[in-house]
């Protein structure tokens, strides 16, 4: 578990920061079905093979939707439990991400983060070649996981993950069943009353011109940190452009949330503020990140 060095917050200034909000919850996910709105529009306007682009950009707003599912996992998107897990359930939907296992998985994740043996995240371990650096993006793995998950769960039978306490598994396969029915209901639906082509144009083609780009946003938090409990150490914060922190509810700033995980998405840039100094991994936009792992998985060895 990523562990808070003592006084690193205070006692009234982590209050302080972690005071959440049902109005700040409410408009960044407005704003967020906005957007989504937008890029579903082009994509219903876009002639030609310009529907490819416009399908991108839908699909960087719907994936970008794993950052409310992660906030509200953590019950700091919203003020009301309620709000955050309805919410929480909806957003994962499009990916097939469901909100009870991932609530698993994540808290699995903090507990144990950069365990190499029970941290679920580390399962596959980072790549270690260009080869496996690429099927990692090609996100072909998560969706062979998400298609797996979803088999266990119409199997009654989540013994395969660990991170599953026995007195969970009955709900969360329950809420994987109906998380599959309530996307198999709006695709055939959209199908059948709007065309065969909808659930292509604007869900599942936009997924998989985009679930790579979260690969790459989400290897960079913390591939390469220290694999120890130093929460300064194994978490890796990434500063970047307005946008994506936008998109992202502010998830780059990963190791103040590691750090103290009851600060909500709109307070994490305070917590950067004060913490920036301490913290021992930053780095300067996604891209450069990037390019230099790439760099040393070419590198001779």
């Amino acid at each position: 578990m990523s562990a808070s060095p003592p006084r690193l917050l205070s006692g009234p200034d982590l209050r302080a920061l972690s005071g959440r909000s049902d109005a700040r919850g409410a408009a960044r996910i407005s704003l967020h079905v906005a957007l989504m709105a937008s890029a579903g529009w082009l994509v219903a306007v876009a002639p030609g093979w310009t529907i490819l682009p416009a399908m991108l950009l839908l699909g960087v707003v719907q994936v970008s939707l794993f950052a409310p599912l992660h906030e509200t996992m953590h019950l700091t998107a919203f003020a009301s439990r309620r709000t955050n897990s309805v919410v929480g359930w909806l957003v994962g939907c499009p990916s097939l991400l469901n909100w009870h296992f991932y609530g698993a998985f994540h808290l699995a994740h903090h507990r144990f983060t950069q365990d190499p043996v029970r941290d679920p995240e580390l399962t596959p371990p980072p790549p270690a070649g260009l080869a496996s650096y690429l099927a990692r993006i090609a996100a072909l793995n998560y969706w062979r996981a998400r298609l797996k998950l979803i088999a266990d769960a119409w199997r009654g039978d989540l013994s395969a993950y660990p991170f599953i306490a026995p007195h969970a598994r009955a709900r969360i396969a329950s809420s994987t069943r109906w998380m599959t029915v309530f996307v198999a209901a709006l695709a055939s639906g959209s199908a059948v009353l709007l065309g065969w082509w909808v659930p292509l144009a604007f869900w599942i083609g936009p997924q998989l011109l985009a679930q790579p780009l979260l690969r790459l946003y989400l290897l960079t938090e913390h591939t390469g940190c220290s694999e120890d409990a130093d929460g300064l150490a194994n978490t890796r914060t990434t500063l970047t452009n307005p946008l994506v922190r936008l998109l992202m509810w502010n998830m780059g700033f990963h190791a103040e949330h590691h750090l103290y995980p009851s600060i909500p998405f709109h307070r994490l840039a305070d917590a950067h503020a004060v913490l920036r100094d301490r913290l021992g991994v930053i780095e300067h936009g996604y891209a450069r990140w990037h390019w230099r792992y790439l760099r040393s998985l070419l590198r001779p060895a």
